[in-house]
């Protein structure tokens, strides 16, 4: 899974952020603050590995389409992740349906979890769910951590997960 879904990420978001957009596609725009809640079960290999609880803010602001996104999460096994990054969020023709994908940038600090090959670690991944006319949402999300190949060892673990998003408006 290395990069797919950063890429997709920018390439779905760059396609928004110019359909029908003259000029000042990637303008400061506002948008919806959330905290979100997830947990889920991590894979190493293809090995389950450990739990995983992952909180994130998602930024009242955005540019163009990514919103600014900031995430920590912690493991059974110890290990602990914090990174920044951008969002996606696309709405489907379904009323309430929707997918986000992320891609962020961070520190990763092992416990007795696997070894990933440094400190810096890339998180990108999808969610699909639905959300309220209240503005909560609810989600099962895939999420990819690995480091791009910027060191020798790049084995990459993910998670998937179940999210809560509660908006903070």
């Amino acid at each position: 899974m290395n990069g797919t879904f950063a890429v997709l990420t920018f390439a779905l978001g760059m396609y928004d952020a110019h359909t029908g957009c003259d000029s000042g596609c990637l303008s400061r725009v506002e948008a919806d603050a959330r905290v979100n809640v997830s947990s889920g079960v991590v894979h190493f290999v293809g090995d389950l590995v450990g739990d995983e609880i992952y909180v994130r803010y998602d930024a009242p602001m955005a540019n163009g389409p990514f919103q600014l996104v900031a995430g920590v999460s912690a493991t059974s096994t110890g290990d602990l992740w914090a990174g920044v990054g951008h969002a996606y969020t696309m709405e489907t023709g379904s009323e309430g349906i929707f997918a986000e994908l992320h891609a962020m940038t961070g520190i990763y600090m092992r416990g007795s979890g696997p070894e990933l090959g440094g400190p810096i670690e890339f998180r990108s991944g999808v969610e699909i769910g639905y959300k309220w006319s209240n503005g909560w949402r609810a989600g099962l999300s895939l999420d990819h951590r690995s480091n791009a190949e910027i060191y020798a060892n790049n084995p990459g673990v993910e998670t998937v997960q179940f999210r809560v998003s509660m908006p903070l408006d």
